[in-house]
């Protein structure tokens, strides 16, 4: 094994940057190539079904059937001059990832044997029945009830990979439940557009509709690809279970933003210029903070297709990958000792007459707009901020959020000193006075109370996991691996739901005879006293923090399995019914598979953690001990027992050492497998993920740290693994 190691490292140290076709042409002639968006419409379809196709896009409505052939007409045409001769629905299983099922266009012309044609209807590309039980569903489905139904989605242009035409769709049960989260979140955009359009109207009756936006923010690790296979729980879990940190990781901070390596720089021109091709719009890359950590982010979009792009994204980088010699890791916490991978959810509002609802205005009529949503939102995240944490929390992401490079196990929210002392001198004022906004000069209380509020007024907090950066709020709590979706069906929930709230209680005070620029004020002003607690512009990685944020109400809870109960308390369960996001039953199913997933990963790992240790750790250790014991006995021959002992005083120790740390690690493997047993035999999921959670999780970092001692004792020329020097350094 050592010497595949060393082969491993040897072959990538010789690997040179591979040439990347450059295209000749400016990136606008050729972005989007690959999807069928409005250009590709406007050529393949008549102009009376794109505008249908317009209409139903931005209205929601279902498709007529007959649009929906000629629509599929077009499509095939379109990707059978691409080169495509398959279909495929692509939908979002409660598996993180993506699933797709590849049918060819052809059917028999006539009768069987007579030859065939290609053919794609509309009825296909509407709906298709791939099968329902074989994907995480949290009992909804029975092993033997196989049905259920995928239907596309208009407003996310289909695209070819390959020679496949991928249709993007929701993914139901045959009951009807969603079993994706595609559906869950169309309904979530779908419901905070309805609510935020009628909060709008007190300010512009024009609004139609509001926009939910993302900018996703991917973080990865790359490691050469043979290193990688050399590595059985980096191939299996997606994380190093093992390994010493390099006496050189991050501490120098040399590798952020620095000069990108040749062959990383060839791997992430390919992936920008396939990117583009997919009309996914590429803007930044550059080093992370960690050494082999690296980021790619986009110009935002409007959140459904931002998160189909960010999916499609993910599976290009491990395709494009492999092509240069390198694998990607999206596991939040690969290695540790250095900072782990997030992907940051730039959240945003905004009109369909061009306004950013988070954007602060010039004019106190502009800034009650912005004021008023800004102090919802707040309450939204104050009132869920259990839910938020459980929407973006998993076995990866537990070994992120709380350390030192990450966001805290605690949502607070960022909004700097400018902002909070607006929020502060409104919850202080009254009719009669003025606002003073820092040094500046006293306001004049005008329409609504609100004074000027300045475009990006502060600096950023990187500890907050909810921090307002300007004219968005930044999620920071996402993981790398994570499906945006999951996230940003809770804050669009939350936030729907609060403007609801909202807007029935200014309309109460409206009807009592309250001016409404008074109203909407007096509303915002109990708010602002409402959610206080929520806000936090220090250190959310100080103890100081986890103390008051107990006692200010919050959610301080750090284990997986329980946080999700987060999704079925009594006040959960009124969110997303009252919106039509979730029944009790989905949310009930969906911790279901949030249990049994957890449960499955810390099994996987602790079954390759244990593999790896007897197979690989145990073994080498002592053989390298039997070769320390046979020098002593040399030693002992030639120079006597005494003389022996006192020249060889420190191999003496290396071999007690080594005693000592496998011992430690039968006994640790020994009592973990014991431990699993136990759990294995809880029947309730919930139970089983806690029981993993509270019992087996804990002997991992046991067991490595006595088999990172190992390392550090036995011959570097004996060690099986590719090290974390190399791993991390050879690029």
């Amino acid at each position: 094994m050592s010497g595949l190691r060393f082969q491993v490292v040897g072959e990538a140290f010789k690997k040179e940057a591979r040439p990347v076709d450059v295209p000749e042409d400016p990136t606008s002639d050729y972005f989007g190539k690959y999807v069928f968006g409005k250009k590709q419409m406007s050529q393949y379809l008549s102009k009376e079904t794109v505008k249908k196709i317009n209409e139903i896009t931005k209205s929601g409505k279902p498709l007529d059937r007959s649009i929906a052939d000629q629509v599929a007409a077009g499509m095939k045409k379109w990707a059978m001059e691409h080169g495509a001769t398959h279909y495929t629905h692509w939908f979002q299983p409660l598996t993180e990832g993506t699933a797709e099922k590849h049918d060819s266009f052809i059917e028999y012309d006539g009768a069987p044997g007579e030859g065939v044609i290609e053919e794609f209807s509309g009825k296909l590309l509407a709906q298709q029945e791939p099968d329902a039980s074989s994907f995480p569903n949290g009992g909804l489905r029975n092993t033997f009830e196989a049905r259920g139904y995928s239907a596309w989605d208009p407003s996310s242009p289909a695209f070819i990979v390959d020679d496949t035409l991928c249709v993007p769709t929701i993914f139901i049960s045959y009951t009807g439940e969603a079993l994706d989260y595609k559906a869950p979140l169309l309904k979530a955009v779908d419901a905070v557009t309805k609510a935020a359009v009628e909060v709008c109207h007190y300010f512009d009756t024009n609004v139609k509709k509001v926009y939910s936006y993302l900018g996703w923010e991917q973080e990865y690790f790359l490691v050469d690809e043979g290193l990688f296979a050399a590595r059985p729980d980096l191939l299996l879990t997606g994380r190093t279970l093992l390994g010493h940190e390099s006496a050189k990781n991050q501490q120098l901070d040399d590798h952020y933003f620095g000069s990108i390596p040749e062959r990383v720089q060839a791997y992430m021109k390919e992936v920008e210029f396939e990117a583009y091709k997919y009309g996914i719009p590429c803007k930044t890359r550059h080093n992370e903070v960690a050494p082999n950590q690296f980021e790619f982010a986009p110009i935002f979009g409007e959140v459904n297709l931002a998160n189909d792009q960010n999916l499609l994204f993910m599976s290009i980088m491990k395709r494009i990958a492999h092509k240069h010699g390198f694998r990607v890791l999206l596991h939040e916490k690969p290695f540790a000792g250095v900072n782990g991978s997030g992907k940051h959810n730039n959240w945003s509002l905004g009109t369909d007459t061009g306004v950013g609802l988070l954007t602060p205005g010039k004019t106190p009529e502009e800034n009650l707009q912005f004021i008023t949503f800004m102090v919802n939102i707040l309450k939204a995240v104050h009132k869920n901020n259990a839910l938020l944490k459980a929407s973006v929390m998993t076995a990866q992401n537990a070994h992120r959020l709380g350390a030192n490079e990450a966001p805290p196990a605690i949502i607070s929210a960022f909004l700097g000193s400018q902002l909070s002392q607006v929020l502060d001198d409104i919850e202080n004022s009254n009719s009669d006075e003025g606002i003073i906004l820092g040094d500046k000069k006293k306001m004049q209380l005008g329409i609504g109370n609100i004074p000027e509020v300045l475009v990006d007024n502060t600096d950023r907090n990187r500890t907050s996991p909810f921090a307002f950066t300007g004219n968005r709020f930044e999620f920071r709590a996402v993981g790398s691996s994570a499906n945006c979706a999951s996230a940003l069906i809770a804050i669009n929930t939350a936030v729907a739901a609060q403007l609801k709230e909202f807007k029935a209680e200014v309309d109460s005070k409206i009807a009592n005879g309250i001016a409404k620029e008074k109203a909407i004020f007096e509303v915002i002003k109990q708010y602002i006293k409402d959610s206080k607690a929520i806000r936090f512009d220090g250190n959310g990685y100080s103890d100081e923090w986890k103390a008051e944020a107990a006692k200010r109400g919050l959610d301080c809870i750090t284990s997986v399995p329980e946080i999700y109960d987060a999704y079925t308390t009594p006040q959960s369960i009124e969110l997303f019914t009252t919106t039509g996001v979730f029944t009790e039953k989905e949310l009930i199913a969906r911790n279901e598979v949030k249990w049994e997933t957890y449960t499955k990963k810390i099994q996987i790992e602790a079954r390759v953690l244990g593999d790896m240790i007897k197979s690989s750790i145990i073994p080498v250790a002592l053989k390298y001990q039997k070769q320390l014991l046979d020098s002593q006995a040399q030693m002992m021959n030639i120079f006597g027992a005494d003389e022996a002992k006192e020249l060889g005083s420190q191999t003496l120790e290396i071999i007690r050492s080594i005693s000592k740390h496998v011992f430690a690690l039968e006994s640790s493997i020994k009592e973990m497998v014991d431990k699993r047993k136990i759990a294995n035999r809880i029947e309730s999921e919930k139970e089983k993920a806690i029981a993993y959670h509270d019992t087996v999780v804990p002997y991992f970092e046991t067991i490595r740290h006595h088999a990172d001692e190992l390392e550090l004792l036995v011959d570097d020329e004996m060690w099986p693994l590719p090290k974390y020097r190399e791993l991390l350094f050879i690029r």
